[in-house]
């Protein structure tokens, strides 16, 4: 890259007043970013913190000088190894600056151990081309069987790996069979080996499940299964194919190729067996639940037989039993009759009793009616005798109020020409004509004069 020393390649504003402290560091971050392009840092990381955010902070040094870097959290989940103080790492890096504190610092887009650069390139060119292909899609993969008959392993017969395999199976399924496809894992000539050993166990068909193993290591150490020609034997196979190699963080071109990858070579034994593994479970549980139910029905027929060995008698004893039964009753019987006889014979007293109380005596009720007569005849000549004292009183009252005695006392009653009596002088008027009535006769005048 050439700069021209006589004019900044990031133009500066000239301003008449002085720049703040966050102007002048933006304008220095600005012109970084600009200015240099994306890059490889090779050095040595140090003052390695990762901080709960899940950010990763650390330095990368040479022998004179040394960087402070940022791996933000979206990158460093992507990194396929753990990064540790004394690495000697490859970085692609933006370069900026860190405004709020003036830091020069790098942002790291991706790591790689150095020396490896090569490596990962092939590997990443590998991997796309078998992509395009269609190897790694998802609708060729096939379903792993539940309860695999034979299990086929293709790894080192002196590797931990297959002492892994073989403890776990022996643990979770040691019923099923297993048939070791030995190659080597590791070296020249192991990609070879280990494409061999695949084909074998196709060609043989002795499993219906096949295990790819390998121990943890450096991207070198597992190379082999970055092969192309393992890929494509992986995809060729007859039989799902799981792929068990390195740790939790390796990744090969084998794990994409196969039906299924495990972290490791212990997870794949488990995954191959899981069918088994979990039927022996259901097994266990389906086996409790049948003791369970056989016990309640053992209980409750055991119940019935004492039940019907109770109800089982000699024919005498079920004789001997009747008859007691039947003097019981007859017992009962014979009381109750005669407590119904007593209760009648007390409801018959009672009813005489009653019947003699309502009997007729003539001689009694003749003495009865006979007061009663003279009652009668004494209540009848009272009240006739008080009907004739009141009669003779209103008699008395009406006399007394006869307008004709009245008038025998010298008293006359005065009519005008209609017929009306007069009772007060404001009813005549002079001339009006009047009619006198007398205790005896009557006569008829004119009116002079009013007072």
């Amino acid at each position: 890259m050439k700069y021209n020393a006589d004019t900044p390649a990031f133009p500066i504003p000239m301003t008449p007043s002085p720049l703040t402290v966050s102007q002048l560091n933006r304008l220095a971050r600005q012109a970084l970013e600009s200015q240099i392009p994306l890059l490889w840092v090779a050095g040595e990381v140090s003052n390695l913190t990762r901080a709960a955010s899940g950010h990763v902070y650390f330095s990368l040094k040479d022998d004179s000088a040394q960087v402070r870097c940022v791996m933000f959290r979206s990158r460093a989940q992507t990194l396929p190894w753990r990064l540790e103080n004394g690495q000697q790492v490859e970085a692609q890096v933006l370069v900026g600056l860190y405004e709020p504190r003036g830091d020069f610092q790098l942002n790291v887009e991706a790591l790689r151990r150095s020396g490896q650069g090569a490596l990962f390139e092939a590997f990443a060119r590998l991997k796309e081309k078998l992509e395009r292909e269609g190897l790694f899609a998802a609708d060729r993969k096939r379903t792993l069987p539940r309860f695999p008959r034979a299990l086929g392993v293709v790894t080192s017969s002196r590797g931990a790996a297959l002492h892994d395999i073989l403890a776990t199976l022996a643990r979770r399924a040691p019923h099923l069979p297993v048939i070791i496809y030995p190659t080597l894992v590791q070296g020249a000539g192991a990609a070879s080996a280990v494409a061999q050993a695949i084909a074998s166990a196709s060609v043989r068909r002795e499993c219906d499940l096949l295990l790819l193993a390998r121990g943890g290591g450096s991207i070198e150490d597992l190379w082999a299964f970055n092969e192309e020609t393992v890929a494509r034997a992986i995809v060729a196979a007859p039989m799902p194919v799981i792929s068990g190699v390195g740790h939790e963080t390796d990744f090969t071109i084998a794990d994409f190729a196969a039906d299924q990858r495990a972290a490791t070579p212990t997870a794949a034994a488990e995954l191959a067996s899981a069918g088994w593994f979990a039927a022996r479970d259901e097994l266990h549980d389906l086996a409790d639940t049948l003791g369970h139910l056989l016990r309640r029905q053992l209980e409750a027929r055991m119940q019935k037989l004492d039940l019907l060995a109770g109800r089982l008698l000699h024919p005498a004893q079920r004789l001997e039993r009747s008859r007691r039964h039947l003097a019981h009753l007859q017992t009962r019987l014979t009381a109750a009759v005669a407590r119904r006889l007593r209760r009648e014979e007390s409801h018959l007293s009672q009813l005489a009793l009653g019947l003699s109380r309502q009997r007729p005596a003539p001689v009694r009720l003749g003495g009865h009616l006979a007061l009663a007569r003279q009652g009668l005849l004494g209540a009848a000549q009272g009240l006739m005798n008080r009907r004739r004292h009141a009669l003779e009183r209103l008699e008395v009252t009406l006399g007394a109020l006869n307008p004709e005695a009245t008038l025998a006392r010298g008293y006359s009653i005065v009519r005008d020409a209609l017929g009306h009596v007069v009772t007060d002088s404001n009813q005549l008027h002079p001339e009006d004509v009047i009619v006198l009535s007398f205790a005896r006769g009557g006569a008829r005048g004119r009116i002079e004069h009013i007072e």
